[in-house]
């Protein structure tokens, strides 16, 4: 009985993804920071890069890989994605249709609001220890019929428009009472080493065509170089110099496919100096070069 609930509950959040599906990866709905994904075929293990965000699929699964963890996201789980670190993600459509989602924008600023509001006292709560950037979660009856509100709000342009911002708050309130809340309140606890690096990596999306400084970044965090260094690649499993290489070819990959630039305009457009050590750098993290990938 409890199964056929839950069958039958999917089947209602895909009723109310699929329209809102254009193509697939991902695209945007009327609600800013809401977006709806869409995989029509399996795709093979690859880079990837999320903001923060929460990811609920409805139909099919994914596997994320993130170092030695690898996580799994389908129907019966939703993603956490504290922090915008890079990882590797697997896809795999249904038997009986494509893979279907919807990801929703964690709004650092909407989440402080709520932390306060909820009396979740700064430092309370928070473990010692460095909460997981990605983390999965079963999803709940709570937080199913949260996503539903949510998504039947997207089919009526009034409705969205008057109370689209209440589910999204709606929504952020009920992960804060879920079972990863602790990583959510990680990300506004202000003197927390989590949030730090959070604020750090915000700068660095914001800035990452220009050189590197880390003493900028350990700025950011207001830490000391060393202690930044050490807690940036806790939390990202990468260092920074690392992370910055991640993300610019990252970029130049949504580039190449988007925008059908030139190899040499991509690579000076994210911030390397060299078109032939972009090229190199790029067919060693995605095992393709950059015309390889304009052309398909």
């Amino acid at each position: 009985m409890l199964l056929t609930r839950h069958l039958d509950a999917n089947a209602t959040l895909v009723s109310l993804i699929e329209p809102l599906t254009t193509r697939d990866g991902f695209a945007p709905t009327a609600l800013a920071g809401v977006q709806v994904l869409r995989a029509s075929c399996d795709v093979a293990r690859g880079p990837q890069i999320y903001e923060p965000s929460l990811v609920i699929i409805a139909q099919g699964s994914k596997l994320a890989y993130l170092g030695p963890r690898t996580l799994e996201y389908g129907a019966g789980h939703y993603l956490i994605q504290a922090l915008p670190v890079p990882f590797e993600c697997e896809t795999f459509s249904a038997p009986d249709g494509p893979m279907l989602g919807v990801s929703i924008a964690i709004d650092r600023v909407l989440l402080g609001e709520l932390v306060l509001a909820m009396g979740l006292a700064p430092g309370r709560h928070i473990p010692a220890q460095t909460p997981e950037s990605m983390t999965s979660a079963v999803l709940d009856d709570a937080m199913r019929d949260c996503v539903e509100r949510l998504l039947r709000c997207l089919h009526d342009p009034l409705e969205c428009q008057i109370m689209g911002q209440a589910r999204l708050r709606e929504l952020l309130f009920v992960a804060l009472r879920g079972p990863q809340a602790d990583v959510l309140r990680a990300l506004v606890e202000q003197q927390g080493q989590f949030a730090r690096i959070a604020a750090s990596l915000s700068h660095l999306h914001a800035h990452y065509t220009e050189p590197l400084n880390v003493e900028t970044l350990a700025s950011c965090a207001n830490m000391s170089a060393s202690t930044f260094h050490e807690h940036f690649k806790r939390s990202t499993l990468l260092s920074p110099v690392q992370y910055l290489k991640r993300l610019r070819l990252l970029k130049a990959q949504a580039l190449l496919v988007a925008e059908g630039l030139g190899v040499a305009q991509v690579a000076h457009r994210v911030g390397y100096q060299s078109t032939s050590q972009f090229s190199r750098e790029y067919k060693r993290y995605f095992e393709r070069n950059p015309g390889e990938e304009r052309a398909a």
